[in-house]
């Protein structure tokens, strides 16, 4: 039985991938059991604990950039590799038992899901008070008991909880994707995108320019940069990439080795195919 830690509770965007990746499980003979946590970063933490098995969290959204608490606990856990990417077509609702908009004081959901519906929140309702939780499904068991409550799910979700649509499509873009990453302690299986993360010595000139050019030099595509805040002192950064290419190829692994000169510390999370469900 392969177990999977996934930003709960039922319902969210992240289970709704968690249950994709064990379908595909149970296709190729593997029994699946998902694992519902009240945290992204619990999630991880689970996985690199071992009390779980995997776990499927979300990395970036088209809209929004990158999740921060998944790159940051990934960098302060070791061991983690990354085992598949899964991309994830977003829709947004508005769900609540009130009868109009008119009736809605506030709205609640989780952070990115707000910021992903804040041009349609502003037009249909600029008074409401946008209250963030731990997911998208966290405040629909209040929806019952609160007329004047909305909240940012997923039209799934309306079904789990036999919730009304209020509003549907709401997101202010209409091809709002999200990344997730499905990590465990197993080695990578190798594919198409490498991601690894590092720190450099100093904040110096040149400190990102020669860990890049490393990668420049033999003609490495970069699809991703993202610099993400040490915690250590203001101005001292860590950068996550994502590599076109697989670490086992002998340039990537030049590449790599010449890295670590240039770098204080480096993870590599491990390299993966990346696979669309709609």
């Amino acid at each position: 039985m392969t177990s999977i830690a996934y930003l709960g509770p039922a319902g969210t965007n992240a289970e709704t991938v968690a249950l994709a990746y064990a379908s595909w499980l149970t296709q190729i003979g593997q029994e699946a059991q998902l694992c519902p946590y009240p945290s992204i970063a619990q999630a991880i933490k689970a996985t690199a604990q071992k009390e779980t098995d995997l776990a499927v969290v979300p990395v970036e959204n088209s809209i929004e950039g990158s999740v921060a608490m998944t790159l940051d606990t990934i960098w302060q856990l070791d061991g983690l590799q990354i085992q598949q990417a899964l991309v994830l077509s977003i829709s947004h609702a508005l769900l609540s038992r009130a009868a109009s908009l008119g009736e809605i004081k506030t709205v609640s959901s989780h952070p990115q899901a707000l910021a992903q519906c804040q041009d349609w929140l502003q037009k249909h309702l600029p008074a409401a008070r946008l209250i963030p939780a731990n997911s998208t499904t966290e405040v629909l068991k209040h929806l019952d008991a609160d007329r004047t409550l909305g909240s940012i799910s997923s039209p799934r979700a309306a079904q789990l909880y036999n919730l009304p649509i209020l509003a549907d499509s709401i997101g202010d873009y209409p091809d709002n994707c999200t990344r997730f990453w499905v990590v465990g302690l197993q080695p990578s299986p190798g594919g198409t995108h490498t991601s690894l993360a590092f720190s450099v010595p100093a904040n110096a000139p040149g400190a990102l320019v020669e860990p890049l050019q490393v990668f420049a030099s033999r003609g490495i595509n970069l699809s991703r940069i993202e610099s993400r805040p040490t915690k250590r002192s203001l101005g001292d950064y860590l950068f996550f990439l994502d590599l076109e290419a697989d670490a086992r190829q002998e340039d990537i692994r030049l590449a790599i080795e010449e890295l670590t000169t240039h770098t204080e510390t480096i993870k590599i999370f491990g390299s993966y195919e990346i696979l669309n469900i709609r």
